[in-house]
């Protein structure tokens, strides 16, 4: 019978892709340490050094104020939508008289 699989949050994998990338420790040391298999941690360890430049850019902060933005425009359009709903119940309730 197989072993049920490991699952690793986040925090966990960059722990360990971070001493990985250190270096301080041999992969073999890696995989002993944390049971997990040295393919693996390259994987972690390659997408950890591929994501490490837009922590640093400004690309968040961009994209969360456009997103601001939308969901200001959002609730706007809610708004205007609302007032013409209640405006058209009460035109529609003189004519029903």
């Amino acid at each position: 019978m197989s072993e049920p699989r490991n699952k690793y949050t986040p925090a966990e994998k960059a722990k360990i892709a971070l001493e990985a990338i250190k270096g301080e420790l041999t992969l073999s040391q890696i995989t002993s340490k944390y049971a997990v298999h040295g393919t693996q941690i390259n994987a972690w360890k390659k997408q950890a050094l591929a994501l490490l430049p837009d922590i640093f850019s400004d690309k968040n902060k961009k994209e969360q104020a456009t997103h601001e933005v939308q969901i200001s425009e959002l609730y706007e359009q809610i708004g205007r939508l609302k007032v013409e709903n209640d405006f058209l119940k009460k035109k529609s309730e003189v004519f029903r008289a």
